[in-house]
């Protein structure tokens, strides 16, 4: 199957376009590398270096006769949403109507994979763990625009018969996440640990979350591209664990004690957030299953050769 993978050059992107390749699949990744990496990029891919919103992007996906999209690209800080809502609309909803828009008029799109948020989407969650029907309330303009998403996909399948998935994933963590981005705290607690820098925690890190580790996320892909399923799905572990104790767990593995700093709670961001992930080993055959430990260990052993040039 020919597929585009957007923000292919990314964290999470990049690693699905390693699986999909592994898979036998023609896969061409498209990343303005704005955030993405060209280290990150497996070969054997074509790549493009261009914006999703662009009509540069338009014309070479119409062009290229795509099967399948596998949309990963995005503006992914919820601080950055609330400080400007009109730019995160214009990357989140702009972009991928634009990309699924053109690969349409292309005539071989068959089926779009997207990836939605399972935090952001919920808001403040009234149930826990949050099932696909929990009410969608989002507290920022970021999980408003993935909500929107949804329905703009949702739109697309009816009037054209493009099947969409919109995978909901948690919090995504594991190699290739920047520690030097607005997002993964993971990846960012890491770095600080590793470099004996002083480490801020935003509030007072009792806020939780649903941390899924990336190879888990690529499987979740993998399966929802091969098999004949419907939005959407949670793609999480159904664990809460909070942001101090992800902290005092790498401190651990990092051989580190930690006194962090405290700054106050940052706007848009919920208390606690964790999925289901029932539906998933229902339709995909799997649950997301990575243990913890072992996930931080890999993530922080991939900070720590990135920081000594392996």
């Amino acid at each position: 199957m020919k597929i585009l993978v957007t923000g292919g050059a990314g964290f999470i992107g990049s690693h699905i376009a390693d699986r999909l390749l592994q898979l036998g699949h023609e896969v061409c990744v498209l990343d303005d590398l704005s955030t993405g990496r060209r280290e990150n990029l497996p070969e054997g891919v074509a790549f493009e270096q261009l914006d999703v919103r662009s009509e540069d992007a338009a014309r070479y996906v119409t062009a290229a006769g795509f099967e399948a999209l596998v949309h990963q690209a995005a503006q992914i800080d919820v601080r950055a949403s609330v400080a400007d809502p009109r730019l995160d609309a214009d990357v989140n909803v702009c972009g991928l109507i634009n990309v699924v828009e053109a690969a349409r008029r292309g005539g071989s799109l068959r089926k779009v994979l997207f990836a939605s948020s399972g935090g952001a989407i919920y808001g403040e969650q009234e149930r826990f763990p949050a099932t696909e029907e929990h009410p969608r309330q989002p507290e920022s303009p970021y999980g408003v625009a993935k909500l929107c998403c949804e329905h703009y996909l949702a739109w697309f399948e009816r009037a054209y018969g493009i099947t969409h998935v919109a995978l909901r994933y948690a919090n995504v963590y594991g190699p290739r996440q920047d520690p030097h981005g607005e997002a993964g705290v993971v990846a960012i607690f890491s770095q600080r640990l590793l470099a004996g820098e002083e480490v801020v925690v935003y509030g007072d890190g009792g806020q939780t979350r649903d941390f899924v580790f990336v190879g888990d996320v690529v499987e979740a892909n993998a399966r929802a591209l091969a098999r004949d399923v419907r939005d959407p799905i949670n793609v999480g572990t159904g664990v809460e664990t909070s942001v101090n104790e992800i902290l005092h767990r790498l401190a651990r593995l990092a051989g580190r004690e930690v006194a962090p700093r405290n700054e106050a709670a940052r706007p848009g961001e919920q208390r606690r957030s964790v999925i289901d992930p029932a539906r998933c080993a229902e339709l995909l055959g799997f649950t997301p299953a990575t243990d913890l430990d072992h996930g931080l260990a890999a993530t922080l052993s991939y900070i720590r050769g990135a920081a000594d040039g392996g």
